[in-house]
């Protein structure tokens, strides 16, 4: 180690004990990546955020920690009407605030409304939307929420009414969008609801504190329903953009996992692969571009094609990425089964410059300046989208001969640019929610929130909506398929660039309780220390 990293070892240990002011360590403490932008599921839409949520607040399911796939959260049970459309969940006995109050069918009802009022803005709002009339009461053409299929028959009945059978939609009711929140708390105190302490929550943790670029702290809640197999006492999750940061962290003991390979710096990543801590797999998350077709000349799908078709993205995976990445062509990565995403554009300079020329852009002549925006981070990830930014600029002008200017944005900037249309084409990606294609597909519906191109396509939402009404697997497969070869083969409002390998980082002598799965889900509930600090294994 050389003298500079060293000495930032021995700060961060000092200045990141796991020690929050005058308090204990945490049993857990977990490199969480940005600093979260919001902790309330209406709100929250990035990784680390919805982390956190997850441990705080739970919807009528949850996640399975082994699978990924749903489980009993707050219901109990449910039972499914013979067509796939109606749902009936029953709220346990023994689901409580952490306050002590029961969670009732009217805060259910309460939750989900406040996640479709238009007023709230909810950008996962359309998670939503299988549920009858959702979609119309977001948009605002139905006023009368009395109309939306989701309604309190009883204390603990809640009863949901779908627009068709939706064979993932027990798969969305986990996601920190559809979760219970407070609603006396939210009435009382607006958007300062969550800075009240002790603050109500459903789900396995209390939140102690949010301190910003310092961490956010979690202890166990003793009145949730599933309390006994609540395996930590005290989880702190730290905000950590710098790659070299996170592993001088973990490599002190001042951190115990590193959930991902963003937090990894590139120069180390081929020795860390070798080491048994550090652990990879696949999991369903795709690399992309999203191109703002409100601009010209980006209305014109040519101009899309083309850029598409000029990228080498085996280069990108071997050159940069380095830990076993697989190019993409398509959105939906290959893992779920009974699934065949369509080819899409592979990589053919002369068509390229061939479609640009149509377009009306021969050589580039004529071609704007184009500005590609990324988020900024210290090391990892950051270095990563700056190289990956560095490639595209550099294929983009040898072979269609544009230019490109590379813009570089701090995490909450980049976000408010992508929802604002405030760019030309950025760096994207999408973690599944669940396990079907739906998740990556819905994305690019006209009425997602999560949409940020400005594409809409109306037999493209035709088919969606066909495609999740049909019963029959196969062809709803079949369907979606005929969707994504709109997306990514004929009209590109995205670029897919490569799919995702994940990679954790523990000491799994000691820690326990983490398992891969498809759509790289690990409540925290979970893990835990296998024996307590100091103790020797």
């Amino acid at each position: 180690m050389n003298p500079g990293w060293l000495l930032l070892t021995l700060l961060l240990a000092g200045i990141a004990s796991g020690c929050s002011k005058g308090g204990r360590r945490a049993d857990l403490i977990i490199l969480n990546g940005a600093e979260p932008e919001s902790l309330d599921p209406a709100f929250a839409t990035g990784q680390p955020d919805l982390r956190a949520v997850g441990a705080i607040f739970e919807g009528l399911t949850r996640s399975d920690p082994r699978t990924g796939r749903a489980i009993p959260g707050l219901a109990e049970r449910w039972d499914v009407s013979p067509d796939g459309r109606r749902y009936a969940f029953h709220l346990r006995a023994g689901a409580r605030w952490s306050t002590g109050d029961p969670i009732s069918a009217d805060d259910v009802v309460y939750s989900w409304r406040r996640v479709l009022e238009p007023e709230t803005g909810c950008d996962y709002a359309g998670q939503l939307f299988y549920v009858r009339n959702a979609e119309a009461f977001n948009r605002g053409d139905l006023k009368d929420f009395g109309a939306v299929g989701v309604r309190a028959r009883e204390s603990r009945l809640v009863e949901v009414e779908l627009e068709g059978p939706t064979p993932f939609f027990l798969e969305l009711c986990a996601i920190p969008t559809a979760a219970i929140v407070p609603r006396w708390v939210i009435e009382q105190e607006g958007d300062r609801w969550l800075m009240i302490r002790p603050l109500p929550v459903s789900g396995p943790f209390e939140l102690v504190s949010w301190r910003l670029n310092d961490r956010i702290r979690l202890r166990k809640n003793p009145l949730y329903w599933d309390a006994a197999n609540t395996a930590s006492e005290w989880i702190d999750l730290l905000p950590v953009g710098s790659a070299n940061t996170a592993m001088n962290l973990y490599e002190t003991g001042a951190a115990d996992i590193g959930w991902d390979k963003d937090l990894i710096p590139v120069e180390l990543l081929d020795l860390l692969l070798q080491r048994p801590d550090f652990h990879t797999f696949q999991y369903l998350g795709t690399y992309f571009l999203r191109i703002n077709v409100t601009r010209p000349p980006y209305q014109d799908p040519r101009v899309r094609q083309a850029l598409a078709l000029a990228i080498d993205k085996l280069r990108i995976v071997t050159r940069i990425t380095r830990a076993g990445e697989q190019p993409a062509s398509h959105l939906t990565p290959p893992l779920i089964a009974e699934y065949r995403p369509p080819g899409g554009l592979g990589h053919d300079p002369a068509a390229a410059r061939r479609l640009l020329a149509e377009a009306g852009f021969p050589g580039g002549r004529g071609f704007p300046v184009v500005r590609y925006t990324f988020n900024a981070s210290a090391g990892g990830a950051g270095k990563a989208h700056q190289d990956i930014a560095v490639e595209l600029q550099e294929m983009w002008q040898r072979e269609l001969g544009i230019r490109i200017e590379l813009r570089q944005v701090e995490w909450k900037v980049f976000l408010a640019a992508q929802t604002a249309l405030d760019y030309e084409i950025c760096r994207s990606s999408w973690i599944a929610d669940y396990s079907d294609p739906n998740t990556f597909l819905d994305l690019f519906h006209s009425g997602s929130g999560n949409n940020r191109t400005g594409w809409t396509n109306a037999a493209y939402d035709r088919l969606l909506r066909a495609a999740n009404t049909t019963t029959d697997t196969k062809r709803r497969m079949e369907i979606l398929a005929s969707a994504e070869q709109i997306l990514v083969g004929e009209e590109l409002p995205i670029i897919p660039l490569y799919f995702y390998q994940g990679i954790h980082y523990y000491d799994a002598t000691r820690i326990e309780g983490i398992y891969t799965n498809a759509i790289d889900q690990h409540p925290l509930q979970a893990i835990r220390r296998k024996a307590p600090l100091g103790a020797s294994l």
